[in-house]
């Protein structure tokens, strides 16, 4: 065999090495939301805006209630957001997109939903939307700062520049947690893997979720999560 015979040969080779090799798994709705597992819970928002004078900034001061929970509906699976006296928004869903591995965040006012896409980087979800009429670009920025505390930004640029200019932001600290408090020792989620706050049971065995959404899930398919536990548990012991 010449020379270019065998390198021809050796190509074809790592081609269906390559070929034959198992892909990467992919990450389920489920899996990929628990990087915000964190929100679960009811939050005080504390909103400012960031333009203005130190006078009219003050003035516009206000705060909001925030109640994160995990949402299910067959295989869709989402987390919401209830904004009470919200001056932006009053409702967030945030989804998972696996064919483009990147986060959706549906944000509504008054009746309108609007809809931004991006990248969670280092715990800081940035999603971005065109609107379609100004061509002005909208930026939501999503700071987890503390398994406590988290920030939001809202940013601007107009159609006619390329930089984002910063609107306002809320600062949000979860209600009856002191701040400092870590969630070492602490039970787990059977639905989600957060921090279970909340008992279930199935069979006599007691279980616990984070939230309402993770409660109601469980009713539905307990079996199933039950099963999912106890697989993660053994796989644990496996390991130690």
């Amino acid at each position: 065999m010449n020379r270019a015979g065998l390198l021809i040969l050796v190509l074809s080779l790592a081609l269906v090495q390559a070929s034959a090799a198992p892909s990467p798994g992919k990450k389920s709705d489920r899996e990929a939301l628990q990087a915000f597992q964190r929100l679960i819970g009811d939050w005080r928002g504390n909103g400012t805006p960031l333009v203005g004078t130190r006078e009219e900034r003050d003035k516009g001061f206000w705060q909001e209630d925030v109640g994160w929970q995990w949402k299910f509906k067959g295989k869709d699976v989402w987390l919401q957001a209830d904004v009470a006296k919200g001056k932006w928004y009053t409702k967030l869903e945030l989804r998972y997109v696996a064919a483009k591995d990147h986060f959706q965040l549906k944000a509504t006012r008054d009746k309108e939903t609007f809809t931004f896409e991006g990248k969670l980087a280092q715990k800081r979800l940035t999603v971005e939307r065109l609107d379609p009429k100004t061509k002005e670009k909208h930026r939501l920025v999503l700071t987890m700062l503390h398994s406590n505390r988290y920030l939001w930004r809202y940013e601007l640029c107009k159609a006619e520049q390329t930089l984002f200019s910063q609107k306002w932001q809320v600062g949000n600290t979860k209600k009856g947690v002191p701040f400092a408090v870590g969630d070492d020792g602490k039970p787990e989620c059977i639905v989600s893997g957060g921090l279970g706050t909340m008992p279930v049971k199935y069979k006599g065995k007691t279980y616990y979720v984070c939230c309402t959404g993770c409660r109601d899930e469980f009713k539905e398919n307990p079996a199933r999560y039950v099963k999912e536990y106890e697989e993660k548990l053994k796989k644990k012991k496996g390991k130690e």
